[in-house]
């Protein structure tokens, strides 16, 4: 079905703006916006679910000349508005769902006389690549802190399944939760510190699901009080994370502030132009689109870095 042809409006609903890579996609689907000639509102929802819905059906409720023609919406909650998304496909409205795929855009696209489609990050795969970076970064193994996003999350559990998948045998992991934002991974690694149980436990590197987190991490270690050595050692272990944003991410592996990420590409502008080549040609997007990550550095810089730091090291023990 070819639509009629007029400039397109699009709601687009994220879940925080404390969160470098949901800014980076308000600023991808703006981008797109601009080139595609698309009139944008982006949303966030404050990492509440009851609080996106209600923003969502505002516009699903509207009057038919005050609706948009589509809601791009990156969910907080693990059901990812099922309710809603019937309610504005049954408007009328295109519904695009970022990185989550759910049951329901099937059952929608049977019916439905809009686009209904996703567009995801491989997050299974970006969870193997931070396992082969484990690898790369501590060749005989170790102990790794890592920081998760919120359990509810489809990221979280496929990036931890893919972590998993990939770990080596001799690499062990201690878990903790997140929320996405480097307030709070500093959060909860300053209680983990506070116990006395934390300064005999051996971690020789720190992973978060996210860089945000991975920073906020890395901070709570050096405001900590340790004295001396002990302090130097938390501090020069390598920290790494995910998501890898232009401004943010990849700029604090280039400054040395995290030793590396995975590049996840913003989604938004992804959407956006799927969006309006439905709009234009008729063309049947795929139920989801998988967006592929990449390791910054290379799992074979890291794994070279490592073998030259181990030599240093070892040389440095004989003089």
């Amino acid at each position: 079905m070819i639509f009629a042809m007029k400039r397109l409006r699009v709601v687009v609903s994220l879940i925080t703006q404390e969160n470098d890579y949901q800014t980076e996609q308000a600023a991808a689907a703006e981008e797109a916006a601009t080139r595609l000639g698309i009139d944008l509102e982006v949303l966030y929802a404050d990492s509440d679910s009851i609080l996106q819905s209600q923003q969502i059906l505002k516009y699903v409720q509207a009057d038919a000349k005050a609706r948009p023609e589509a809601i791009v919406l990156e969910p907080v909650g693990g059901t990812a508005l099922p309710q809603v998304a019937r309610a504005a496909v049954s408007a009328g409205l295109a519904w695009v769902v970022l990185n989550r795929e759910v049951g329901y855009v099937r059952e929608l696209r049977q019916t439905a006389k809009v686009p209904v489609f996703g567009v995801a990050s491989d997050n299974l795969e970006i969870g193997r690549i931070q396992g082969r970076q484990f690898a790369a970064l501590m060749p005989q193994g170790g102990s790794v802190l890592y920081i998760q996003g919120p359990s509810e999350s489809d990221a979280c559990k496929l990036r931890t399944l893919g972590m998993y998948e990939t770990r080596a045998s001799n690499v062990q992991v201690k878990t903790m939760k997140g929320n996405w934002t480097e307030a709070s991974a500093f959060k909860a690694i300053t209680a983990w510190l506070r116990l006395a149980t934390s300064q005999q436990t051996p971690i020789d590197l720190v992973a978060a699901q996210n860089d945000a987190m991975a920073v906020g991490a890395k901070k709570a270690f050096q405001q900590f009080s340790y004295e001396g050595q002990a302090r130097d050692r938390w501090l020069s272990i390598p920290f790494i994370g995910c998501d890898g944003v232009a401004r943010t991410g990849q700029a604090w592996v280039r400054s040395g502030l995290l030793t590396a990420t995975v590049v996840a590409p913003p989604l938004a502008g992804t959407a956006l132009e799927m969006l309006s080549r439905a709009f234009q040609t008729g063309a049947t997007q795929p139920e989801i689109s998988f967006i592929a990550p990449r390791s910054l550095p290379t799992i074979e810089s890291l794994t070279a870095a490592a073998a030259q730091s181990s030599r240093s090291a070892t040389a440095a023990s004989r003089t």
